[in-house]
């Protein structure tokens, strides 16, 4: 990393618990490229005055988490497509003062759908109703896919996301069959439900795809499971490097390979 310097480029993260996992990522490839740029992760309790700072202090890019991502859409001057398609901001990008908000995590979901050749014929069973839930849901419509059934225990927050979209709501499991099952909740993540299962071993064995938006630990009991009975995957870890090689690239205006995507998301998840 070069020495700290007037003319470096800052890029900053806002999350109610900041990690390491994007600092590392965006700073392993600055370093790697010869790029005069940083990143550091923040936490605010005052999300406006945060996004006056970006404005103010020339920051150029903004990685934005829970539970900012929709307080911060009447701050910015502009929305993508990505952005306006699920009414939430992962990333602003600081253009001469003029910040444009889009969202990499459903631009991260609609590329591996299309690099899986996900078929759009299959049904898909979406377990979780959350943030990330309404970015899957609203990438696999984009995608073709008529049918989409948003499984949460939750009525008002399943029915709502499956209804905004055009697809139906239950609140419990479909019966085991040929579709695209994708994890959207915590189950499986490391730490009290890191040894849960997001969906049954009868599901797992007939599924046709399997997709667990987890990303700690990249090998979820779901994905382990699944690779077990054969079936294709798609890891949450995926989803994290490719969105985060979405906003470098958007940041400093620079393509990166997936060797290099590769590299930094393993560094990334190194303690």
């Amino acid at each position: 990393m070069p020495i700290l310097n007037k003319d470096m480029t800052l890029c900053i993260s806002l999350a109610a618990r900041p990690s390491n996992l994007g600092t590392r990522f965006h700073n392993f490839l600055y370093e790697e490229l010869g790029l005069n740029f940083i990143y550091k992760a923040f936490t605010t309790d005052d999300i406006e005055g945060a996004i006056r700072g970006v404005r103010a202090l020339g920051i150029r890019g903004c990685s934005v988490s829970m539970p900012f991502k929709e307080a911060v859409i009447p701050l910015v001057d502009e929305l993508d497509p990505s952005a306006l398609a699920i009414e939430s901001v992962n990333t602003i990008v600081n253009d001469g003062g003029r910040l444009v908000a889009s969202n990499t995590d459903y631009e991260a979901i609609a590329d591996l759908i299309s690099e899986h050749n996900i078929d759009p014929s299959l049904p898909v069973v979406v377990r979780g109703a959350g943030g990330m839930a309404k970015a899957v849901v609203a990438a696999f419509r984009d995608a073709g896919f008529a049918e989409v059934t948003v499984v949460a225990r939750n009525e008002a927050a399943g029915s709502a996301l499956a209804e905004k979209y055009g697809y139906r709501w239950q609140a419990t499991d479909p019966a085991p069959g040929p579709v695209v099952l994708v994890n959207v909740t915590p189950i499986g993540m490391t730490g009290a439900d890191e040894d849960a299962l997001a969906f049954g071993e009868k599901q797992v064995a007939v599924a046709k795809l399997v997709f667990d938006v987890v990303a700690f630990p990249a090998e979820t009991p779901l994905i382990r499971l699944a690779r077990a009975n054969g079936v294709p995957v798609v890891t949450g870890a995926a989803v994290a490097a490719l969105q985060a090689a979405r906003q470098f690239e958007k940041y400093t205006g620079r393509s990166i390979t997936a060797e290099q995507v590769a590299r930094a998301a393993t560094f990334s998840r190194q303690s």
